[in-house]
C-alpha cells in the first residue's frame, strides 16, 4: 500500500522551505497568513504552523501563492 508521506513521515516537502523563507523575511506565522489572505488564500496561523512542521498537506494553489508572497519560484519551495 502506498503512503502519501515523505521518508521522514512529513505530509509535505515544502514546509521546511516555507519556514526558512518566512524567517529570512523576519515575519511571524500570523503575518505570513495575513499576506497569504491578501493573495487570495484563506489560511490562518495554525495552518501555517501545521504546514511548517509537516502535518498538513499543501495544495498546488497554495504553493503558487507562497511563491508569490516570498518572491521565489515554486521550484524553490519544493527543493529538498
Amino acid at each position: 500500500m502506498f503512503i502519501n508521506k515523505t521518508a521522514d513521515g512529513r505530509n509535505n516537502i515544502c514546509g521546511k522551505n516555507i519556514a526558512v523563507f518566512r524567517t529570512a523575511m523576519k515575519i511571524s506565522q500570523r503575518e505570513l497568513a495575513d499576506r497569504m489572505q491578501l493573495a487570495g488564500i484563506d489560511i490562518d496561523k495554525n495552518a501555517i504552523q501545521r504546514i511548517e512542521c509537516g502535518k498538513r498537506f499543501v495544495t498546488d494553489i497554495e504553493i503558487i501563492a507562497f511563491a508569490k508572497v516570498f518572491d521565489v519560484s515554486f521550484e524553490a519551495l519544493l527543493n529538498e
